[in-house]
């Protein structure tokens, strides 16, 4: 049955102006990797605020989140179906895969990180930090040693809209690191005012993390001691317009992430290479899709959103 659209009455809608919609190339190093016949395919569209985009290789499908409407939705693309996935699905926020495929998925209402196992039952990885509620945790990456990174901001505490008002337990807003075998639960930083997207850099070598707070950069850490902290942070970009709210990077190590008007690509020395202009208020996150891996989606405030790249994501999603 397919999802039906379920954008608030109230959602402010874009003008003329921010309509735009196509590849633009800003450094000529982003030809090699947008396809010549690149061009920008809403699937669906229905949202009231699309979230933590995921590629699930094994189904062939894409799932992503939309938070205010309590549910998560899955886009098939040889059916070209989009479909409930999980409804209530407890506010979920940001996704990903680990290295068995598994969905891991990073809830407001129940401020926790969960596994969806190959059964389909769920399996709360860790909701506590030190006895204390989590806050709201955001967004998840999975390393090549299986642990798993995440953000905690207080985006689904601070109103019923994304989750559920009341005070955090906590100190801040951190970057945690958890072993899903031992449950051991680490932070990685706590230098961030409101820690949102992160992924690592193809090689693992590199952490980068976006600050939604004040700062509305992102962030890149290196990460040491045999891949289990991370230090010298120093900012990698600004954005303009928007802010970055979730990235991804492809082999070569360019971070692809979301801004006021689309994606913007950047180069590892954090030059602005191009853009993909998206027709919506804003984004907040896109990923690599597709049995080749290159089919960038993009989570467009009320839609879903592809373009075929000439450059394949890296491994992890």
């Amino acid at each position: 049955m397919s999802a039906i659209p379920k954008t608030f009455p109230e959602h402010e809608l874009p003008n003329e102006e921010q309509l735009q919609s196509g590849i633009e190339v800003i450094d000529e190093r982003f030809r090699e990797l947008v396809s010549d016949v690149s061009e920008v395919r809403r699937h669906w569209k229905g949202a009231e605020w699309s979230e933590g985009a995921v590629y699930l290789p094994e189904q062939n499908v894409i799932v992503w989140s939309d938070i205010p409407n309590n549910r998560m939705l899955q886009f098939d693309p040889e059916s070209n179906e989009t479909t409930v996935f999980r409804e209530p699905s407890n506010f979920t926020n940001g996704n990903t895969i680990d290295r068995e495929g598994r969905l891991v998925t990073a809830t407001h209402l129940t401020h926790c990180v969960s596994r969806t196992e190959h059964d389909g039952s769920i399996t709360i990885l860790v909701d506590r930090y030190k006895g204390k509620r989590l806050n709201s945790p955001n967004d998840v990456v999975v390393k090549s040693d299986g642990t798993i990174w995440f953000t905690d901001p207080p985006y689904g505490i601070l109103s019923n809209r994304e989750g559920e008002k009341r005070d955090s337990e906590l100190e801040g807003n951190f970057v945690y690191r958890l072993d899903p075998e031992t449950r051991d639960l680490s932070i990685v930083a706590n230098s961030m005012d409101r820690p949102n997207g992160l992924a690592f850099s193809p090689d693992e070598s590199r952490l980068y993390v976006s600050d939604t707070g004040l700062p509305q950069n992102i962030s890149v850490f290196d990460v040491e001691n045999c891949g289990t902290r991370i230090q010298n942070q120093r900012e990698f970009v600004k954005l303009s317009p928007g802010v970055s709210d979730g990235f991804r990077c492809d082999v070569h190590g360019n971070v692809w992430t979301s801004a006021g008007d689309g994606i913007q690509c950047f180069s590892p020395d954090a030059a602005l290479l191009g853009k993909i202009l998206i027709p919506e208020l804003r984004c907040a996150n896109c990923c690599f899709g597709g049995p080749d891996r290159k089919t960038l989606y993009v989570a467009g405030d009320t839609s879903l959103y592809s373009v075929e790249l000439a450059v394949t994501g890296a491994s992890i999603d």
